[in-house]
């Protein structure tokens, strides 16, 4: 998940921006009564926006369309605050009678409300949906426990390089196709224009870190069964975080000013013209182009250590669900799949500039807007997901992954140090 006013998600945020996952309700299973009624008040919960005018439009027209089809259905709609999310949902889960039809939630939230036992399993609803093909594996993955689907992902956000046009051009550089080529640009930017940074990357940007991770054949963590341990201090894993933490050094991004430095800070830093390079989301495009960056950058693929490669990024986003208790539940999956389908992603995207999920509405925009194909090419390439477990959400709330990178480009710990400290948190948090 990411957050709109924070960068989602950073966000998988995130988080995930693009970060990102609440404390898990603690609740029992909600119980129903087993009816399925076709008539009455479908309510719904979506997240609020601060400027939410434009998701409103949307979501009405498919009020209208919906209604229009269903007799003797009206659709409910309320705006709820993601920051108080966890709270409102652990009060539906115990209380069905309160409880909304549809949701909108975290991806990152996900095996919390699941453990709760709060939301309904759809994948028979979108195996016979005919857009449901169009949802690549990755993303559905993203809303999958067990082989269980719980919702359709309604939009992804993903990171790719934003770098400034002007100064590669004055400094003869060419985007990079290579971890080795990034890190000789962020040096070289660094070397011969000390007011910048050259590659803007922090202690606290987790989402920023991972790609590195991934790319070294590295992960949070691996699965045997229903069981995870951490993977953050394998060999691979910490070649990963090396390249990574090598970065906010003083040829590049001193620790003094790059330590305690977040997504949200870090889409500031570009912005504001500091910095020569950053791992931005496509949802940041707007607060870069309110900035003193606009009409001076580009985007390409963060690239991975084999040249020409891509290093896999976080997917990040918010899923649309069913809940467990609703008792209206096959007009709450119509709904969740109209609301899901290409014709309100697309929407969405103009309205809110969210990416959709469903790959032939991606498609169609990428040949409208140029600007979305390095984010395109980043999600083809592969994205990559956090532990779907419900101590993820402890994990993320204890900073695990900020306190490691800070500690190592502090001088606090070792590589080896840092990580094994972060294998011991995750795995008490996946018992």
């Amino acid at each position: 998940m990411r957050f709109r006013a924070t960068a989602l998600a950073g966000l998988l945020a995130a988080g995930l921006v693009a970060g990102l996952a609440g404390c898990a309700p603690s609740t029992a299973p909600a119980k129903t009564d087993g009816a399925d009624k076709q008539t009455g008040a479908l309510r719904v919960w979506l997240f609020d926006e601060p400027n939410r005018a434009p998701k409103d439009k949307v979501v009405n027209d498919a009020i209208a369309e919906f209604t229009a089809a269903h007799k003797d259905v009206s659709v409910e709609v309320t705006y709820i605050a993601v920051n108080t999310r966890s709270e409102r949902f652990k009060g539906a889960f115990n209380d069905p009678s309160s409880a909304p039809d549809v949701v909108e939630y975290g991806n990152t939230d996900l095996p919390e409300y699941v453990a709760a036992g709060g939301l309904a399993e759809v994948g028979k609803d979108v195996d016979g949906w005919a857009e449901g093909k169009d949802l690549g594996a990755d993303l559905r993955a993203s809303a999958t426990i067990d082989g269980k689907l719980y919702g359709v992902p309604w939009y992804v956000g993903v990171r790719a390089l934003y770098y400034r046009t002007d100064v590669f051009s004055e400094l003869s550089l060419n985007p990079p196709t290579s971890q080795a080529d990034l890190v000789a640009a962020a040096r070289q930017i660094r070397a011969k224009k000390p007011e910048l940074f050259g590659l803007a990357v922090g202690g606290k940007y987790t989402f920023a870190a991972l790609p590195f991770v991934w790319d070294a054949g590295g992960d949070l963590a691996t699965k045997s069964g229903d069981t995870y341990t951490a993977a953050i201090n394998s060999a691979q894993s910490r070649v990963g975080v090396k390249a990574y933490t090598d970065l906010i050094k003083a040829d590049n991004c001193p620790p003094q000013q790059c330590a305690d430095l977040t997504g949200g800070k870090t889409v500031e830093l570009f912005a504001s013209g500091k910095a020569g390079m950053a791992i931005l989301g496509n949802f940041n495009r707007a607060a870069v182009e309110a900035g003193a960056a606009k009409g001076k950058y580009a985007v390409v693929p963060l690239p991975g250590t084999k040249p020409g490669s891509v290093a896999p990024a976080f997917a990040g986003g918010n899923n649309l669900g069913v809940m467990k208790s609703s008792q209206r539940r096959t007009l709450a999956a119509d709904f969740m799949k109209l609301l899901a389908s290409r014709k309100y992603q697309q929407q969405m995207y103009t309205a809110m500039g969210n990416l959709p999920t469903l790959t032939s509405a991606r498609t169609e925009l990428a040949g409208r807007e140029p600007f979305l194909k390095p984010f395109m090419d980043t999600i083809a390439a592969g994205t990559r997901f956090v532990p779907l477990h419900p101590g993820w959400g402890k994990i993320d709330a204890q900073a695990v992954v900020p306190t490691m990178l800070e500690k190592i480009v502090t001088g606090k710990a070792t590589v080896d140090q840092a990580t094994d400290e972060a294998a011991t948190a995750m795995n008490a948090a996946f018992k």
